[in-house]
């Protein structure tokens, strides 16, 4: 019978288009024999990044090492299905880590809630401890903090509000242990050092990491043993200084004065609510496309929406690339998909667009290409292939997902159907 152990488990956080991803790659890609389990969720209704890792032959599906969150954010809607994903990874006993990517537009403490939760009953029910938070990890998209957030600026301003996109941000630095800022080589050491003040102001306790392409050491961050969570809720900036404040005030208190206490109140709440999903589908074939819209959670929160454009016919490049040359402001935060062009129309892309940070690379060519018998065959063997599969186009297909602020979907759906 195999020892018990109990499973780390290291949550990722950060912004869309941040790194997340790519991180979750890297540690795959470098683990060496180390079995880990990962779990995303992704907003909307493809989880492209789930994809992306299947594609990056980094995770087996076969062995359930990959878990795919779809229904909304783990942090409100999903806080159950979390915990029974948990569930199921730990009973296999084949896993020495679990790695949780969250949804870029969420708030990390809810998810440290749910699985500290479970530790914790695991303590009171006298029950072996299976699982812990080993550590939460930000990724900083350093690259978008300065052509978006004026080099961090933006997060410290005194005019934020509830819903605004500043205030995730600001969430999701000040509630980590890790903080990897990524891109750094792609901004000037001037820019570096301003993101760099910032973020040390909002969270000057977590370790920082510096890297590209969140190519960082995996020692600095599995298996840490760094989360403690009443340490890194008073970590954050603001709560040091709160605590400096009242510090100050007990020492220089004094008890013979007949002047009246001051009484210091600091709160610091969220309200989470589950919010039910409504999904509507148009189901495209050929000339036609469906769009999906998917809102709840920190999406409703902050009025970020979600929707997917879908269709067979390819892209005209030129006409493509004049489009995504466009700013679109906060409109749209993040677009990952799959595209092709007329002019290649053997060859897959995958384009993805974080901010004003646009990228489209080869992916490969469709299985249309293959030879008629194996094609034959993947629509005898692989139900997936045969649903994706179409008489005209084979498995070529324009799928993006958007995900943005008070998207206008009409008038980027009209765009698109033009190119």
């Amino acid at each position: 019978m195999k020892e018990f152990k109990t499973i780390p488990i290291t949550l990722v956080t950060g912004y869309l288009g941040s790194g997340k991803t790519t991180l979750l790659n890297h540690i795959l890609s470098n683990t060496k024999g180390y079995k880990v389990a990962v779990i995303v969720n992704d907003i909307g209704e493809v989880n492209i990044d789930a994809d992306l890792i299947e594609k990056g032959g980094v995770v087996n599906k076969k062995e359930e090492s990959l878990v795919a969150l779809q229904n909304g954010c783990i942090c409100c809607t999903l806080r159950k299905d979390l915990i029974e994903q948990l569930h199921d990874i730990i009973k296999q006993r084949k896993f020495d880590h679990i790695i949780i990517e969250a949804s870029g537009i969420c708030e990390p403490i809810p998810i440290a809630q749910t699985i500290n939760f479970l530790t914790e009953s695991f303590k009171q029910k006298g029950m072996p401890i299976y699982c812990k938070l080993d550590a939460i990890i930000s990724v900083v998209d350093t690259l978008r903090m300065v052509q978006e957030f004026g080099c961090g600026d933006e997060l410290i301003k005194k005019d934020i509000e509830e819903d605004d996109i500043e205030n995730l941000v600001i969430q999701q630095i000040e509630f980590c242990d890790i903080l990897i800022m990524n891109k750094v080589s792609e901004v000037s050491k001037d820019e570096l050092k301003r993101v760099k003040r910032i973020i040390k102001n909002l969270q000057p306790k977590a370790k920082l990491i510096e890297a590209d392409y969140s190519n960082v050491d995996l020692k600095d961050v599995l298996d840490t043993n760094l989360f403690d969570m009443e340490n890194v809720l008073t970590s954050a900036g603001w709560f040091q200084e709160i605590d400096k404040d009242i510090n100050e005030s007990h020492d220089n208190f004094d008890d013979d004065d007949d002047e009246d206490d001051d009484e210091h109140e600091h709160e610091h709440e969220h309200d989470h609510h589950d919010h039910e999903h409504e999904h509507e589908h148009e189901h495209g074939h050929h000339e036609h496309h469906h769009h999906h819209d998917h809102e709840g959670g920190e999406t409703e929160e902050y009025g970020i929406g979600t929707f997917v454009y879908f269709r067979r016919r390819p892209f005209d490049r030129l006409k493509f690339e004049d489009w995504a040359s466009k700013d679109y402001g906060k409109e749209i935060i993040r677009t990952k998909g799959l595209v092709y062009f007329s002019n290649d129309k053997n060859m897959s892309y995958i384009y993805e667009q974080a901010g004003r940070q646009k990228v489209l690379n080869e992916n490969g060519p469709w299985y249309a290409t293959l030879p008629k018998y194996q094609i034959e065959q993947l629509l005898l063997n692989d139900e997936k292939f045969r649903h994706d599969w179409d008489e005209t186009y084979g498995d070529r297909m324009i799928k993006l997902v958007f995900i943005g602020q008070h998207i206008n979907r009409a008038k980027i759906t009209e765009e698109l159907d033009k190119i």
